[in-house]
């Protein structure tokens, strides 16, 4: 999709319909352009499509933890949460995007500002982190352009086809989203700046079924 195309397209996300379980049961398991960046060496086991549509998919269709990520109402992949410690109030985020078309137009980076937005207006949380590895250097710009901090890195913990990669650690707290320019609209141009979001912990919440 060109830039030309992007700039009149709008990204928004929502709770899943039932009919996508099979778009996304297909995208998550068999289709493995997006899992280069998203976390690969951390394997994800194929599950039927039944128990992934009433199990993970639940999550989707109620989109309190989980929603669909469209581009002019065409679903390209998914925003999620996660509680690293949910007694201390310890949330992080992530992001998958599955079509490569969809890479390095701002759509992640739109969406995440939706997702975050809606988070630190559901929950009492000082903080939403996300979570990601030096091999995926889209994922780390889109953290920035969001206004996170790295926070922490862990050098050399990732080891991936005979080489090491960092764990990185970004964060933001509300009182500097807060500070941040106006919240994000998702009808304004998009660029083709590239801010890849592909995806960051995504593998994680793979399991939740």
């Amino acid at each position: 999709m060109d830039v030309e195309v992007f700039n009149n397209a709008v990204v928004a996300i929502r709770a899943a319909k039932r009919s996508e379980a099979r778009y996304f049961w297909r995208n998550i398991y068999y289709s493995r352009a997006w899992k280069q960046y998203d976390a690969p060496y951390t394997p994800i086991e194929p599950l039927s499509f039944w128990s992934f549509r009433f199990g993970l998919f639940r999550r989707f269709i109620a989109g309190d933890t989980a929603q669909v990520i469209c581009v002019d109402n065409d679903p390209v992949g998914y925003v999620t949460l996660y509680w690293e410690d949910k007694r201390t109030r310890w949330l992080e985020v992530g992001i998958t995007i599955f079509d490569p078309a969809y890479w390095g137009k701002g759509v992640g980076r739109r969406a995440l500002t939706q997702w975050i937005d809606q988070l630190f207006m559901r929950h009492q949380i000082n903080r939403i982190g996300l979570t990601t590895w030096s091999g995926n250097a889209g994922m780390m710009r889109c953290a920035k352009a969001l206004g996170m901090r790295e926070e922490g890195r862990l050098r050399a913990v990732r080891y991936y086809q005979g080489e090491y990669y960092d764990s990185l650690r970004y964060g933001v707290l509300r009182d500097e989203w807060l500070q941040q320019a106006a919240p994000v609209n998702p009808t304004a141009a998009l660029t083709s700046t590239p801010m890849t979001a592909v995806a960051s912990t995504m593998h994680q919440d793979h399991s939740l079924v």
